[in-house]
């Protein structure tokens, strides 16, 4: 998997997302897949190479993070079952779907919590995939309510999170059914994973 600056660099945490879809999802038929905040592919390729049966679209807001995961989808020859589209979430999606799963690891650090960070994260990878306004809170609370709209009835939304941000995010859920949290090696809840009620 190749990346630049423009993107973020896949970590564990995404391994646990990547892992939580596969092992939550139905495997029977054709699924359609929406990777929201792709940066360089890596949750759409990953879940493309699992799931032959799935096509997939993925979102990003920078054109330089598409250009980078089509050249990655392409590299693993996945280029016909993954559609790369710029988007704000999903703004661009507009009569796509009902979606079997919606997965995203979207920016979940406050701007006043970068300065806690690892200056070789905080300095050298891109704000705009880091950080969000408020408390960290702001883009799930703009992602959840869109992909509730575009998601099957018990389709899945897997989520990556940040350290203490569970309690909020059962909130936010609140509606949906099966919500439950995977945890890290830490004990560290990363995921969250809810069915469309």
């Amino acid at each position: 998997m190749r990346v630049t600056p423009a993107v973020l660099i896949p970590r564990p945490e995404t391994e646990h997302l990547v892992e939580s879809v596969l092992a939550t999802l139905n495997h029977a038929g054709r699924i359609e897949i929406a990777d929201i905040g792709t940066g360089s592919g890596a949750i759409a390729i990953a879940l493309a190479h699992h799931l032959p049966q799935a096509r997939l679209i993925a979102t990003d807001i920078s054109p330089a993070a598409l250009e980078l995961a089509t050249w990655n989808a392409a590299h693993h020859n996945l280029s016909t079952r993954i559609r790369f589209v710029e988007s704000d979430l999903f703004t661009a999606l507009v009569g796509e779907g009902p979606f079997d799963a919606v997965v995203s690891n979207p920016p979940y650090v406050a701007f006043s919590e970068g300065k806690y960070m690892h200056p070789q994260v905080r300095d050298f990878e891109p704000a705009t995939a880091l950080f969000t306004t408020g408390n960290g809170m702001d883009v799930y609370r703009r992602l959840i309510p869109q992909a509730q709209a575009t998601l099957k009835a018990d389709g899945l939304l897997a989520l990556e999170i940040g350290h203490g941000q569970r309690e909020e995010l059962a909130e936010l859920l609140s509606g949906w059914t099966e919500v439950r949290f995977v945890e890290d090696l830490q004990q560290i809840p990363r995921v969250v994973l809810a069915r469309r009620p």
